[in-house]
């Protein structure tokens, strides 16, 4: 195998990752999983369905927890960001946590030169804008 096609297969490595994390990133559930593990402690866990609700936007939990169960949670899992477990409904960092949690790490750290329009209503990113000034 040339130079050239170790770069092609590295490049579609790595595009596969980044569609990977984009996906998981797709729904508000699992953003908001994502974030809740990034506040917790890297061997905590923490419980669900609380730990994927957007504080700003009223939810049925019972509908989210079947939802997350049947849905967000095997995604999640299944690509090594968290790992998670029945009963009770718990997550935790998977092996390949760092992944996704890099985006948020990289948007926290630039919320002051983000737009009004991704930061008003998103509360981390209120908090993280407000720690700035």
């Amino acid at each position: 195998m040339g130079e050239f096609d170790t770069r092609i297969e590295a490049g579609t490595h790595v595009i596969e990752k980044w569609n990977a994390v984009f996906r998981a990133l797709l729904a508000e559930p699992r953003r908001q999983l994502i974030v809740s593990l990034l506040d917790a402690s890297p061997d905590q866990t923490v419980p669900l369905p609380e730990s994927a609700i957007n504080p700003n936007i009223p939810v049925d939990s019972r509908k989210l927890q079947k939802e997350l169960y049947h849905q967000h949670l095997p995604m999640l899992a299944d690509q090594g960001f968290i790992d998670w477990e029945i009963d009770p409904l718990i997550a935790t960092r998977g092996p390949k946590f760092d992944q996704v949690a890099i985006v948020f790490e990289a948007l926290h750290s630039k919320s002051a030169d983000m737009p009004n329009s991704l930061i008003v209503g998103c509360q981390r990113l209120e908090q993280e804008r407000q720690n700035k000034f």
